[in-house]
């Protein structure tokens, strides 16, 4: 790979730029509401490869994606539980990821299992970015077991000459991944622990049902 680009995501072409990487097959970092993100098309197996290769990033943990809007969910999921709707109203956008049974032919890259994650991030600029984009597989950009970048300059330090380009956009509020959230018909379970914890998801079930 060639040597890391780096563009403020105040630049006017910034998300032209990161467009044409993301449709070429490459790789692009850029802020979240949570840490900074490396991001490929979710449809190019090649390209999903090389966040497994660029983080060092086991084979079998699945790559979560980021969507702009609900419409974007439609592409990677199956069929949305009665839980999901009203857990999407109260913590999207914002550091919620739900687990959810994926569709079929999607690329084994992006999740082996029967599930995927799905989140839309509250940070301006990635929403308008995925907007032009597309959904993104989205994981945190830094090598697999070091800490999580929350500069550009962090990602550099870590993925320097392993991604095509990072877009700048100063430090990022947050200081941990999103919570990760399996979502079924009759239960929630937490995979990861984040900002938004079990119970609060819980009542914004409760309080949901009629």
């Amino acid at each position: 790979m060639a040597k890391t680009e780096i563009i403020s995501t105040s630049a006017p072409n910034a998300i032209k730029v990161g467009k044409a990487i993301i449709q070429d097959g490459g790789l692009i970092a850029f802020p979240t509401d949570t840490v900074y993100g490396l991001a490929a098309d979710p449809f190019n197996p090649a390209a999903l490869k090389k966040i497994y290769q660029a983080k060092a990033r086991p084979l079998e943990k699945a790559l979560p994606v980021l969507i702009a809007n609900m419409n974007q969910m439609k592409q990677f999921v199956e069929s949305v539980s009665d839980h999901v709707v009203p857990l999407a109203r109260a913590f999207w956008p914002g550091p919620l990821t739900l687990v959810m049974v994926k569709k079929s032919g999607l690329p084994t890259e992006l999740s082996e299992y029967p599930t995927i994650g799905i989140r839309m991030p509250d940070h301006n600029f990635t929403l308008r970015l995925l907007c032009a984009s597309g959904p993104l597989a989205t994981t945190s950009a830094n090598i697999s077991n070091n800490s999580n970048t929350r500069t550009a300059d962090e990602v550099l330090a870590q993925l320097d000459g392993r991604v095509d380009l990072i877009l700048d956009g100063g430090q990022t509020p947050g200081l941990t991944p999103s919570t990760v959230l399996k979502v079924s018909h009759s239960n929630l379970e937490i995979l990861r622990q984040g900002p938004i914890s079990l119970d609060e998801a819980q009542r914004v079930i409760n309080s949901s049902k009629p």
